[in-house]
């Protein structure tokens, strides 16, 4: 069965900017995905290529086995909702709901309805609050009932009850619907309350990617006194090097467990794991002796 998403060599060129470059990923049936990374490094532009809303520069994207430029019958399948919930401010919230009953076949009036208990059919969408445009824009996309569901930033606008409420509606929605989920953001205590598996986006590529509990149970930070740095056993890679006076913390991968006594072993939360791999901090190297400045004698 292939993956609801996945990418080869992906690129996304916007003149002479590369949006995305060389992102290979594949996202796993049924999986809650945060779609992490720092503000432009390619999130919307995944997204909006998942989508059709743009085209490829270079390899290829296939959302459900398909290729949604060239076979736009997938995009039945796909529910999204883009940033800031983008919808018609001159319809009605009843408009709004007849239009998308109209051009989605498998449309289901019960999973919508359950989620506009609170609005009326009446109001206008230019007079909705942020978290009821947000409640309207999820209830049009899981009303499809979507085998892949895309969020780009859900709860940049929202404030904490209304992102508290967003998210309980989404978690019920994707139980009734089974859909596989893409949720976008930068912030990542956005994505670490519901997320069960990580993409990490940076510079337009794929940095990380893994499930969630894989992850953790990977990476570890070691602690111990500050000193030059050979072959640690159990470290695949140090990710980040930090040092404080005589301290020296790594943040390594590892492929089997740490048994050198020098070194204190402990756990990492998610953030941090994930704000390292943006921003990796490394001890500076050693800089070559400076040569003495050539003078000019007249």
């Amino acid at each position: 069965m292939s993956p609801p998403l996945e990418t080869r060599a992906l690129g996304k060129r916007f003149r002479r900017t590369w949006a995305l470059r060389d992102c290979t990923l594949a996202i796993p049936d049924g999986a809650v995905v945060g779609l992490a990374g720092p503000n432009g490094a390619g999130k919307s532009t995944l997204l909006g290529l998942a989508v059709a809303l743009l085209a490829p520069t270079e390899g290829e994207i296939r959302v459900l086995g398909r290729d949604p430029r060239r076979e736009p019958a997938a995009l039945a399948d796909l529910g999204y909702v883009a940033q800031d919930a983008p919808l018609y401010r001159s319809f009605t919230v009843g408009d709004t709901v007849d239009f998308a009953r109209a051009t989605n076949p498998r449309w289901d009036d019960a999973i919508a309805a359950e989620l506009l208990t609170r609005l009326s059919s009446d109001q206008r969408v230019s007079g909705l609050s942020t978290g009821e445009r947000a409640r309207l824009a999820l209830a049009l996309a899981l009303g499809k009932r979507p085998a892949l569901l895309l969020l780009d930033e859900p709860f940049a606008r929202l404030d904490p009850l209304a992102a508290r409420e967003f998210l309980q509606m989404l978690m019920d929605g994707v139980a009734e619907t089974q859909a596989t989920v893409v949720i976008a953001s930068h912030v990542i205590a956005d994505i670490e309350r519901v997320a069960d598996h990580i993409v990490l986006l940076s510079d337009g590529g794929v940095r990380l990617d893994g499930n969630v509990e894989e992850l953790l149970a990977s990476h570890r930070l070691l602690s111990g006194a500050r000193r030059p740095l050979g072959r640690i056993g159990g470290v695949a890679e140090i990710v980040r090097q930090r040092h404080s006076g005589r301290q020296l913390t790594l943040l390594a991968r590892l492929d089997r467990p740490v048994v050198d006594p020098s070194w204190s072993v402990d756990e990492i939360a998610l953030e941090e794991l994930l704000l390292a791999y943006m921003a990796p901090e490394r001890l500076p190297k050693p800089q070559p002796p400076e040569k003495g400045r050539l003078r000019w004698h007249a």
